[in-house]
C-alpha cells in the first residue's frame, strides 16, 4: 500500500486544485440525487399513493413541502413537483457529465505525466544501467504495467465518487431513520470486513499478471529478435509449445481474478437480499417505522447497495494493480539513482567541446559487476588517443575493445583510474558534452522503421537536401539509393530490413557523417561492405583525418592500414604501438588477436 499511497500523492501534486473541484462535483451530485430521492414522498403523497399525508408529515421537511403544494391549487400541485423533479434531475445530469469529462481529463493528463516523467527517467540513465537491464523489461512496464496503472488511476478516481456519493445518501438514511441506518451499516461493515481476504487474494493474482506479463514481453522481444535463427534452424515447434504454455498460464490467472470477482458480486447479492428481508421485518415489526420514511430507506439503499459491490469491486481490481505500481516505483528509483543530468546540456555549450590535444586514459580499472570477484573487463589501461589521428583497436572477442571505446566516449565511467579530456578529468559535464560532438557507428547498424531522408534527419533536422545527398557520397550510398523506387523516401523496414546489410551500414555511416562531429568511432564499421565500397569509404575515411578524430575497432588489416596508432587489448590489458607511415604488413587474425607486424612498434 505504500507505493499507492506514494501514486496518491504524485496525483495530488499534478492535479492539485482541480482534484479538490472533482471532490466538490462528487459531494455536489450526491446532494443533487438525495433531494431527487426525497422529492418522492410528497409526490407520492399528491398522487395518493401513500393513504394519507401522514407519510410524508413523519419525514422531516417532507410535511413541509407537502403542506405547500397542497395550499395550489389542485390543478398545479402536481405540475410544480414534477418540473422541480425534472430540474434538478436535469441540473445533475449536467454536472455528472461535467464532473465524467474532467475525471476523464485528469485520469489522463496524470497518465501522460507517468509516461513522460518515466520515459525522461529513462533517457537521462546512464549507460550501464542499460547495459545491466534486458529492454523487454522497459516495453513490459512503458506498456502493459503502464495501462494496469491508467486502469487503477480511473478505478480510483470512481472509487472516490462512491465512497463520497454513498457518505452523503447515508448521511440522508441516518437523518430519515438513525436505528434503522445503524443496523443495515452494521452489518454492511461486517460483510466488508469479511471480504477484506478477497483484496488480498487480488493483490497475489496481481503478482502473478505482472510475472506472466513480464514473461510475456521478453520471450515476444527474444523471439522476433532471433526470427531468422528460428525459421533458419526449425525451431518453429519448440518455440510454439512455450508460447502455448504461458499463454494458458496467462489465461488461467485471467480467469482466477474473473472468478474472485464473480463470487464477490455474487455474495454481494445474497448479502443484500437478506439485508433487505431484515430491515423490512424491523421496520415494520420492531421500529413501526412509516410508510413514507419506509420507502424512502428501501430506495436509498436499494441504489447505494450496487455502490458497495462496486466499491468492493474496485478495491479488488486496484489490488490486484498495485504491484504494477510497485514495479514503476522501483524503476523510477533505479533510473533516479542511474540519472547522469539533470537537464539537457544546452547545444552551444555541447558543441563547443573540441577535443585539441586528445583523450587519455590513466590507470583506468572497470568492470560490469558490482560483486567483489566479479572479472575486470579493463586492468590498469594507460594509453593517449591523439587528436585530430585515427586510432586503431583490435582485439580478440571479449578483450574490452567495446568496453574500452564506451570509456573513451563517455558513455562508461571507470571503477578507478581516470579518464583525461585534453589533460582536464571527464567529470560528469564534460562526459555529456563529449556525447554531443561523438559519432558512432555500431558493427549491428540501427535504422528506424522510417524513410532514409527521416533516418539521417534524426540527427541533423536542418540538413539540406544537398547535405544530405554529399553524405551518401561520403559513404558509397549515393548510387543504390538513387536505383531505389522513391529514393530518400523508401521506407527502410524495421531496422532496415528490407536493405542488405552493406547498405543499412553505408546509410549509418551517412548519418553519422552528416552529423560533422569532431570525434568518429567506427566499430568493424565496414566489415559488411565488399571490397570496392571498403575501399572508397577508407580513401573518405583517410581524407577526414586531420579534420576529426578517428578511433576504429577493427579486425580486417585493411581497415586499420591507414592508423597512426594501433592499441591491442588482450584480456583487458592494453598496448599501444605506433605506427610507420609505410603502412602494415602482415594480417591480423579473424578474432583480431594477432598484432601487426613489420611497420609497427
Amino acid at each position: 500500500m505504500t507505493d499507492l499511497r506514494h501514486y496518491l500523492n504524485r496525483l495530488r501534486g499534478y492535479a492539485g486544485m482541480r482534484l479538490y473541484a472533482q471532490l466538490a462535483a462528487m459531494v455536489a451530485l450526491g446532494l443533487f440525487d438525495g433531494i431527487g430521492i426525497y422529492m418522492l414522498v410528497p409526490m407520492l403523497g399528491l398522487l395518493g399513493l401513500l393513504g394519507d399525508d401522514a407519510g410524508a408529515g413523519s419525514l422531516p421537511l417532507a410535511g413541509d413541502w407537502f403542506e405547500a403544494l397542497r395550499g395550489l391549487p389542485a390543478d398545479y400541485a402536481l405540475p410544480v413537483l414534477l418540473a422541480a423533479f425534472v430540474l434538478v434531475m436535469t441540473m445533475q445530469a449536467l454536472l455528472q457529465r461535467e464532473q465524467s469529462i474532467r475525471s476523464a481529463r485528469l485520469q489522463q493528463g496524470f497518465v501522460r505525466h507517468l509516461r513522460l516523467t518515466l520515459y525522461e527517467a529513462l533517457m537521462r540513465s546512464n549507460w550501464i544501467f542499460f547495459v545491466r537491464r534486458r529492454r523487454s523489461d522497459f516495453h513490459h512496464l512503458l506498456t502493459s504495467e503502464l495501462a494496469r496503472v491508467s486502469q487503477a488511476t480511473y478505478l480510483l478516481l470512481q472509487l472516490v465518487s462512491s465512497l463520497v456519493f454513498t457518505i452523503i445518501q447515508v448521511g440522508i438514511a441516518f437523518w430519515l431513520s438513525a436505528k434503522l441506518t445503524a443496523i443495515v451499516l452494521v452489518c454492511g461493515a461486517a460483510i466488508a470486513l469479511v471480504m477484506r481476504r478477497r483484496i488480498r487474494r487480488a493483490k497475489d493474482v496481481g503478482n502473478r499478471t505482472s510475472e506472466l506479463s513480464q514473461r510475456y514481453y521478453a520471450g515476444l522481444t527474444d523471439h522476433f529478435n532471433g526470427i531468422k535463427d528460428i525459421k533458419s534452424n526449425r525451431l518453429e515447434s519448440s518455440y510454439l509449445d512455450w508460447f502455448r504454455a504461458l499463454t494458458g498460464r496467462m489465461e488461467s490467472n485471467f480467469a482466477d481474478f474473473a472468478r474472485l470477482q464473480a463470487t464477490t458480486a455474487s455474495l454481494y447479492k445474497i448479502s443484500a437480499a437478506a439485508l433487505i428481508a431484515l430491515f423490512a421485518y424491523l421496520a415494520v415489526e420492531a421500529l413501526h417505522v412509516g410508510a413514507g420514511e419506509l420507502l424512502l430507506i428501501v430506495v436509498l439503499f436499494a441504489r447505494l447497495w450496487p455502490r458497495f459491490t462496486a466499491i468492493q469491486s474496485g478495491a479488488e481490481q486496484i489490488g490486484s494493480s498495485i504491484p504494477a505500481f510497485r514495479s514503476l516505483r522501483q524503476l523510477e528509483r533505479e533510473s533516479a539513482e542511474a540519472c547522469e543530468s539533470a537537464e539537457a546540456e544546452p547545444a552551444e555549450r555541447a558543441e563547443g567541446l573540441q577535443v585539441k590535444d586528445g583523450i587519455a586514459c590513466r590507470h583506468v580499472y572497470f568492470r560490469y559487476g558490482d560483486e567483489d570477484d566479479a572479472e575486470y573487463a579493463l586492468k590498469d589501461v594507460c594509453l593517449q588517443i591523439p587528436a585530430g589521428k585515427m586510432t586503431a583497436i583490435v582485439g580478440k572477442s571479449g578483450a574490452g575493445k567495446s568496453t574500452l571505446v564506451d570509456l573513451l566516449m563517455g558513455l562508461l565511467e571507470p571503477e578507478s583510474g581516470t579518464v583525461l579530456i585534453d589533460g582536464k578529468p571527464a567529470l560528469r559535464e564534460r562526459r555529456l558534452a563529449l556525447r554531443h560532438a561523438v559519432s558512432y557507428v555500431a558493427q549491428d547498424p540501427f535504422l528506424f522503421h522510417d524513410s532514409i531522408r527521416d533516418n539521417l534527419l534524426a540527427v541533423r533536422p536542418d540538413a539540406g537536401e544537398d547535405e544530405l545527398w554529399t553524405a551518401l557520397r561520403f559513404s558509397a550510398s549515393e548510387d543504390f539509393v538513387k536505383r531505389l523506387p522513391e529514393g530518400l523516401d523508401t521506407v527502410v523496414g524495421d531496422r532496415g530490413i528490407r536493405l542488405s546489410g552493406g547498405e543499412r551500414q553505408r546509410l549509418v555511416l551517412a548519418r553519422a557523417i552528416l552529423r560533422k562531429p569532431s570525434i568518429l568511432v567506427l566499430d568493424e564499421a565496414t566489415s559488411a561492405l565488399d571490397a570496392d565500397n571498403e575501399a572508397r569509404i577508407q580513401e573518405a575515411i583517410d581524407r577526414l583525418k586531420g579534420t576529426m578524430t578517428i578511433i576504429v575497432i577493427a579486425h580486417r588489416l585493411s581497415t586499420i592500414r591507414g592508423a597512426d596508432q594501433v592499441v591491442v587489448l588482450e584480456r583487458g590489458e592494453a598496448i599501444v604501438k605506433e605506427v610507420e607511415r609505410q603502412g602494415l604488413t602482415g594480417e591480423t587474425s579473424a578474432g583480431g588477436g594477432s598484432e601487426p607486424s613489420a611497420g609497427a612498434r
